[in-house]
């Protein structure tokens, strides 16, 4: 027996199978043409139609029908009211068409539910549910720190504690890679140029942590921006203007996104431990920007999924749909 899952986010297109014990996940990025930041919903809902049949192809080829139990979809980016993008009615649409066709339960969740879902399963973390704990869900177009309510039945309630009041993280390492020339995603090749940058700097920046600055290569400039944080808020737009002047002074591209990513870090980790003098929980990274190895360098003690589950993907969705298939069985 197994639950679907189905996610077409802003930028992916993604079908998922899971056991009960293991899953799988097919995804593909939309394409963006060169030197662009994103995508018009009319644009990624029409990507969307053309490659959802595909991809599903490639996932029931061995997959028998009479295994399928449940089918889940993310039909929203959030689960509050007014949350809406146009881009989720492709997953939506073919969902409810295959639910009806199998006569199996169909299962909405928020895109960030599945977010948080996929980390949890990835880490090992499932014993989480049941439990409370903060979260950060950082991506292209969201930046929010979380208080996360859950249910041993999967049920997920997320709570803003904080994050950007602007541009959000995802929007910063991609304006930074637009900058540098980089195509669009720019996460994973900015990751790759900042692995570059960091070295001797990264290690001499431990006895700074939580908002000092350092010498980089150049004389006289600084290893990153020391962002201003109001509790477990913060705003991000004005890095953009610090990394295109850092990048005038001479530094290298691997300077640069380490520059970037390093002010980004800096703000999460300070929000975090903010947020943690109020309510001492465990932190949990989701988000196409978690799978940052930065990030992760700098916050050891927090729980990561794998990267290909912090992505946007729609493994969490059809974790979510098997935990609620079972909960409703019983």
């Amino acid at each position: 027996m197994r639950t679907l899952g189905f996610d077409t986010s802003n930028y992916t297109t993604s079908v998922a199978a899971f056991d009960g014990r293991a899953g799988e996940n097919l995804s593909r990025l939309l394409p963006v043409a060169s030197g662009a930041l994103g995508l018009r919903q009319s644009e990624a809902l029409f990507s969307h139609v053309k490659r959802l049949p595909e991809l599903s192809d490639r996932l029931f080829a061995s997959l028998p029908t009479a295994e399928i139990a449940a089918v889940g979809v993310s039909t929203r980016p959030r689960a509050v009211e007014g949350s809406y993008m146009p881009c989720f009615l492709a997953g939506e649409s073919q969902a409810r068409v295959l639910a009806s066709a199998l006569h199996v339960p169909l299962y909405a969740f928020s895109h960030q539910q599945g977010h948080i879902a996929a980390v949890l399963y990835s880490a090992g973390r499932m014993d989480l549910l049941g439990t409370a704990f903060l979260a950060w869900h950082l991506s292209g177009g969201t930046t929010e720190l979380l208080l996360v309510r859950t249910t041993a039945e999967g049920e997920i309630a997320c709570e803003k504690l904080g994050g950007t009041t602007d541009i959000s993280a995802g929007q910063l390492i991609d304006r930074t890679g637009q900058l540098l020339g980089l195509d669009f995603p720019a996460g994973k090749a900015l990751d790759e140029l900042a692995g570059e940058g960091s070295g001797i700097r990264d290690q001499r920046s431990e006895e700074h942590v939580g908002g000092g600055a350092l010498d980089a290569p150049h004389l006289g400039q600084q290893n990153w921006f020391r962002v201003k944080v109001n509790g477990t808020e913060f705003s991000l737009s004005g890095v953009q203007n610090q990394v295109q002047a850092y990048r005038e002074t001479g530094a290298s591209e691997a300077e640069t996104a380490y520059f970037a990513l390093r002010s980004v870090v800096e703000a999460v980790k300070k929000a975090t431990r903010n947020a943690q003098k109020a309510q001492p929980l465990p932190v949990l990274f989701s988000g196409g920007v978690a799978s940052n190895s930065l990030l992760r360098r700098q916050m050891p003690e927090a729980i990561f999924g794998e990267p290909r589950c912090s992505t946007d993907n729609a493994l969490g969705i059809a974790v979510l749909t098997w935990l609620k298939y079972q909960s409703q069985k019983m």
